[in-house]
């Protein structure tokens, strides 16, 4: 499972990847000024905890998941030369975004607006996704009707048909994940590794004084949090990476003194398996207790 972390300039993204994968963010992608960071994590489960114990095996395997974060999308960059060839290249492969929105003051680090809005900076966000997919589905059409011309073909006809739809759709500002698609069309688009298409994770980022207090926040996401396919948490991500430093054993203690019932991680990954439609399949032994990433009702 591949999870690509996106957000605008100084959202915090860096900080959440961090958290995450329990490492430096080193560049293991080079390129002009974009950099994107690579980190696979084991996916924490009680569960798996207890079977180990039980069965005393030799080796204890945790599922994981792939996160990947990559360089901030500025505001209004579609309208020019559009999202980085490279982070928009990285991002399509990925099953699903998690898009980091900056829903803190830090006088060191100013808003690029001039203000936090975190709404407005989600719709942002995700008019870049769309008007990325949009051209995508132009330069198809373009090579459709071409093709089509030439040699009348129903495939090309019904291929058509359907890119002129998805063309509608995103004119209308409302993303693919959002548009009844019958199993055929689904697999027809698939190739094509539209951004909107794509399972959304909205994490807002948050100050340390508002954690326990998120619900005024998640008030003006309701709207969000009604669409398929999309989840809203929140979090602190620099407090979530003081607490990824500290020992072990200290962990809990400061979990309850900050407020916070699990780390972001736990957070994360319950979101990203729920809105995934994945879940954990067990096997145990005395030689290995293993905890698989299957799709729920298989």
């Amino acid at each position: 499972m591949q999870i690509g972390i996106t957000g605008l300039p100084l959202s915090g993204k860096t900080t959440l990847f961090v958290t995450l994968t329990g490492q430096t963010a080193e560049m293991t992608h080079t390129g002009a000024k974009v950099e994107i960071h690579r980190g696979v994590v084991k996916v924490p489960d009680e569960r798996l905890d207890k079977l180990a114990a039980i069965f005393q095996p030799k080796k204890v395997t945790h599922a994981t998941i792939e996160y990947i974060e990559v360089g901030g999308i500025e505001k209004d960059i579609s309208r020019t030369r559009g999202i980085d060839s490279q982070i928009l290249q990285v991002l399509k492969t990925t099953q699903a975004l998690c898009a980091v929105i900056r829903a803190f003051e830090n006088e060191y680090y100013p808003h690029p607006e001039g203000k936090v809005d975190p709404v407005r900076d989600l719709q942002t966000l995700e008019t870049e996704f769309l008007l990325s997919d949009l051209q995508i589905v132009e330069n198809r059409l373009s090579r459709l009707q071409k093709q089509y011309q030439k040699t009348k073909d129903r495939e090309f006809a019904e291929e058509m048909e359907l890119m002129q739809r998805c063309a509608e759709w995103l004119e209308n500002e409302r993303p693919l994940r959002e548009m009844e698609l019958s199993p055929e069309e689904e697999k027809s688009i698939r190739g094509y590794q539209f951004l909107t298409a794509k399972p959304l994770i909205v994490v807002l980022n948050v100050n340390e004084s508002l954690l326990g207090q998120e619900d005024t926040l998640l008030e003006k996401f309701q709207d969000w949090q009604r669409k398929p396919q999309v989840k809203v948490i929140t979090l602190c991500a620099e407090i979530e990476r003081e607490i990824a430093e500290l020992p072990p054993e200290e962990r809990q203690s400061f979990l309850e003194a900050m407020n916070v019932s699990e780390p972001a991680l736990h957070k994360l990954i319950r979101t990203s398996y729920e809105l995934l439609g994945f879940i954990s399949f067990f096997t145990v032994g005395e030689n290995e207790c293993r905890a698989w990433t299957i799709p729920r009702g298989s």
